[in-house]
């Protein structure tokens, strides 16, 4: 215990819990304290000023991270004949129909996403209260119930990544590793924050984005400067 200790107190060292700093900046020090033993996760938390209780105020999305998020993403996609064929082709690692559903029903839940045709949506639906609450619910809304299933497996596999508010208004998710360049994690970051604005909701009042700060899975969080994100945050 008193290593961790050491290790986490040595990882703080320099910050300024205070202190708003530079994009730029605050990755270069994510990356400097990262210290685990296995490829840290870089995660953002975006603190937003709605109410998700209200529905004019939800906040949900989904964006290609220009860079790739480093992990692997494991899709399932729930699909018959050719759409199935064509999900398979696409790089889905499970792909079913009845026999899918069943499985999940079950408590078969070997994947980190999980895409629909439309015309499955009636048998999906049963499985709202199995994978609604995890985020792996198809939803048209982030491009994960549509007809076009190569596009979909495509953008998952390749660093599509969803977000939703959570009841204390923060938005979470993880853009990219700590071993991925400085400005590949900018960029990723900007990206990210790009679309958390133009996922604005309606019955959002006053400042919208208030807070966003950042840290690896084992670091040390960094206040960054809500002016050094991108232009389009104005």
């Amino acid at each position: 215990m008193a290593k961790l200790a050491k290790r986490v107190e040595k990882s703080r060292d320099g910050i300024e819990r205070t202190k708003l700093y530079a994009l730029d900046e605050a990755v270069k020090m994510i990356k400097d304290r990262a210290s685990a033993k296995f490829d840290e996760t870089v995660e953002i938390a975006m603190n937003l000023g709605v109410d998700p209780r209200h529905a004019d105020q939800m906040v949900r999305g989904v964006v290609n991270l220009p860079n790739g998020t480093g992990r692997t993403v494991r899709v399932a996609v729930f699909a018959r004949g050719a759409k199935a064929d064509e999900a398979k082709a696409a790089g889905a690692d499970i792909v079913g129909a009845e026999d899918l559903v069943e499985a999940v029903q079950g408590g078969q839940i070997d994947f980190d996403r999980a895409i629909a045709t439309p015309d499955m949506m009636g048998l999906v639906g049963r499985l709202g209260k199995v994978l609604g609450p995890r985020g792996l619910m198809p939803n048209p809304r982030v491009g994960t119930v549509t007809p076009d299933v190569t596009a979909a497996v495509k953008a998952s596999k390749g660093g599509a990544v969803e977000f939703r508010v959570e009841k204390a208004g923060i938005v979470h998710a993880g853009v990219g590793k700590v071993s991925f360049g400085a400005e590949q994690i900018a960029e990723n970051i900007r990206a990210f924050a790009d679309a958390v604005q133009k996922a604005k909701p309606s019955g959002a009042k006053g400042n919208y984005l208030q807070r966003v700060s950042l840290t690896s899975t084992m670091g040390p969080g960094v206040k960054v400067d809500l002016s050094t994100l991108q232009a389009t945050t104005a």
